[in-house]
């Protein structure tokens, strides 16, 4: 299977889609601030299960979805942050929410079924 084809790959990338779209609300000088860090977390979910997929080894798998779901820590930071300054209404982040907790959750049972192999 290719990575393309997977649920998780499939779900990053329309979080980091939407990430992309609510970046644009963040302030102009925050372009290489938070609004650079919080688009960079974002690519880095899918482009991390995409680069595991492809790894022979169980151990690069592991450390890979390891990084991915890392970057989806600091992108749910991000966003926190973003809401605390006021910068992204609650009822903006609802939706990329979501999907950060889908994917943290698909992430976690991969992650699991990995170590257990």
């Amino acid at each position: 299977m290719h990575y393309r084809d997977t649920v998780v790959w499939g779900k990053a990338m329309e979080m980091a889609c939407e990430i992309y779209r609510l970046a644009k609300l963040i302030p102009d000088e925050e372009r290489y601030g938070l609004r650079s860090q919080i688009t960079r977390a974002a690519v880095s979910v899918p482009s991390n299960i995409a680069e595991g997929w492809t790894r022979e080894s169980k151990k690069e798998k592991s450390q890979f979805l390891s990084i991915a779901h890392g970057s989806l820590a600091e992108l749910e930071t991000q966003l926190t942050l973003c809401e605390r300054v006021g910068w992204l209404a609650l009822s903006q982040t609802a939706c990329v929410r979501q999907q950060v907790e889908e994917v943290s959750r698909i992430l976690t049972t991969m992650r699991r079924n990995q170590r257990a192999r």
